[in-house]
């Protein structure tokens, strides 16, 4: 490093070293570092942001990212599969690495081509984020418009669409902008593949931030498909026409939080051993969360306490400021919370948790200050010590107003595996987790991501890359129909995981039709199709299956399906495959 003085260096170690590189590549001042390593242990990303704070030289971009492309420059630090990109008009940010590349396919399509692709990365707390990708992006002169891909978790939509909003009011001939959000049903409190893509307590919802991107002037689309069409209707002057955004009117909508640092949120979620599977989370089931209370003194009320009485409490992260914070609510309803941050190390530095302010937003009379301190600490030491991204309970102020209690059963403790698989700590934790029916199907040991929905979901989906996953289930939605599932194989799926993924989807009763939404970039497209067509066979598939197959080798992998002689149904234009994953699911269920 000494010697070659880099601008630039691209880490590709896996997850338990990068965090370890990305340390030398900061001491080294090299000014841009892209990680693109999934699986970093939260705690270790908390440590290196402390780090990025203290100095002014570095950016870095990941972790969990593809990384960089300049289709212009024809410059790449990643892993973005080349046949997507071509130097053109449209500039891309995403936070998912599939749904960045179908994008780019679809600017292809359109004949505009890209001028670069900045992807920011799934990790639950980004070293670059939404708006600082936008802001490189209508300053780069070969960039004409702008392709922005969200998700749910954090605020950086928000900050996003405050951005260009004052970017529009203050700009004559403001570079189009139109935009995607993925996770609109997600369940709440689930990890949907990306570490980031979960809605912690108090953040927007994806609905919140589809109105405030909307509110910004932004153009909505409900596939990545359309970027390319709607861009090309904006660029020339015309209003975008079969957008596919639907209102989401059947999507339940969380309500936004109050925070100290900014406005409130608009209204309208390679491992290191190679045979532990990784899960990403671990919820505590609430005896042992409770136990964890207990042990650290926090006494325990009844769970017949008023509901009334009852508030919020809970140790996470700020996504903006990446820190450490408490979130504290007067109720016990998150949409009245605010942050407090605090430092890291918050067990070691008590002076850095300001009990008196989060007394005073909690409603606590000044005698509850010590129990509230007491409990707070302790959520504090429980999140640093076993490596958690959220600590979270109710507790109650008895009659004279000065013992705060936390109340039994409404404790929720989520650990990040990333810890224990990748890093190889804290192996004590997971026989104290929670059992999940996901984890009955066995999917975790085999590298597939999958969450079973609620509700009366016919369609079963098998989706590479977990932004694509979750486009998936919403675009399913919008068109009508209702998934049952939400499965990413990975972005490197192979005729294995697919096989796999099948056996999986099929544990699932509910499933009259299996949709197999495959987006070709770091995957071949036939190989996929051979693994589809084995599958069927192997597997006796006794429900039919609609594939579509899109990016490289898109027409062989099409092929392969039309001639196997099996109820297989392929295409290429997602509205085209979900009509008819819809309606097969539909006769399934009359037949």
């Amino acid at each position: 490093m000494e010697e070659l003085k880099p601008d630039a260096t691209g880490i590709y170690v896996a997850a338990h070293q990068a965090s370890g590189a990305i340390h030398e590549a900061i001491e080294a001042e090299v000014p841009l570092i892209v990680a693109v390593a999934e699986h970093i242990p939260l705690h270790d990303m908390l440590r290196i942001h402390s780090m990025l704070k203290t100095q002014s030289v570095c950016r870095l971009v990941g972790a969990n990212s593809p990384g960089i492309i300049s289709a212009v420059g024809k410059c790449r630090i990643g892993f973005q599969p080349l046949p997507c990109f071509e130097p053109g008009r449209i500039g891309i940010v995403a936070r998912s690495g599939t749904l960045s590349y179908e994008t780019a396919a679809s600017t292809l399509r359109s004949g505009l081509g890209q001028s670069m692709c900045i992807g920011v990365g799934g990790d639950i707390l980004p070293g670059t984020s939404i708006k600082e990708g936008l802001q490189i992006l209508v300053e780069d002169k070969d960039t004409e418009g702008i392709a922005l891909v969200g998700e749910i978790g954090g605020e950086a939509e928000l900050e996003a669409a405050d951005w260009i909003k004052e970017y529009r009011s203050k700009t004559t001939n403001p570079k189009p902008i139109a935009a995607l959000i993925g996770g609109v049903t997600a369940p709440p409190g689930r990890i949907m593949g990306h570490a980031g893509a979960i809605t912690l307590p108090g953040e927007p919802s994806a609905l919140d931030k589809i109105a405030a991107l909307k509110g910004a002037g932004v153009t909505m689309v409900n596939h990545p498909s359309r970027f390319g069409p709607v861009l090309k209707s904006m660029l020339s002057g015309s209003t975008p026409t079969n957008t596919g955004a639907a209102s989401s009117s059947h999507i339940s909508q969380q309500r936004g939080m109050h925070t100290t640092a900014r406005r409130p949120v608009p209204a309208p979620v390679s491992s290191r051993n190679g045979n532990s599977s990784q899960k990403r989370t671990l919820y505590l089931t609430q005896s042992a969360a409770a136990d964890l209370l207990r042990q650290r003194g926090v006494p325990i009320a009844d769970e017949t306490t008023n509901l009334d009485a009852q508030k919020l409490l809970a140790v996470t992260v700020n996504r903006t400021t990446k820190s450490v914070c408490v979130v504290a609510s007067p109720t016990r309803d998150a949409s009245q919370a605010a942050k407090f941050d605090s430092s890291f190390a918050a067990r070691r530095n008590p002076p850095d948790i300001p009990i008196a302010a989060i007394a005073r937003h909690m409603g606590l009379a000044p005698g509850a200050a010590q129990s509230l301190s007491r409990a707070t600490r302790a959520l504090a030491a429980i999140f640093e010590e076993k490596e958690a991204f959220l600590v979270e309970t109710c507790v109650v102020v008895d009659d004279n107003g000065t013992a705060v209690k936390a109340v039994r059963d409404t404790a929720r403790f989520g650990l990040d595996d990333a810890a224990l698989v990748s890093g190889g700590r804290h192996a004590d934790v997971r026989a104290l987790a929670e059992r999940t029916p996901e984890d009955q199907t066995g999917a975790a040991r085999d590298g597939i991501v999958y969450v079973r929905l609620r509700g009366a979901g016919d369609v079963g989906t098998l989706v590479n890359g977990a932004g694509l996953a979750m486009n998936t289930v919403d675009a399913l939605a919008d068109a009508g129909g209702s998934a049952a599932n939400f499965l990413d194989t990975g972005g490197k799926a192979t005729a294995e995981t697919v096989k796999r993924s099948f056996e999986v989807v099929q544990t699932d009763p509910r499933v009259k039709c299996i949709f197999v939404n495959i987006f070709g970039g770091l995957t071949r497209g036939d190989m996929i199709a051979e693994g589809v067509v084995l599958a069927f066979r192997d597997l006796h598939m006794q429900v039919p299956v609609v594939v579509r197959i899109r990016g490289t080798n898109e027409k062989e992998g099409q092929r392969i399906i039309a001639e196997s002689g099996l109820p297989l149904f392929a295409f290429d234009d997602f509205d085209e495959a979900a009509a008819k994953a819809i309606e097969l699911a539909k006769e399934g269920l009359h037949s």
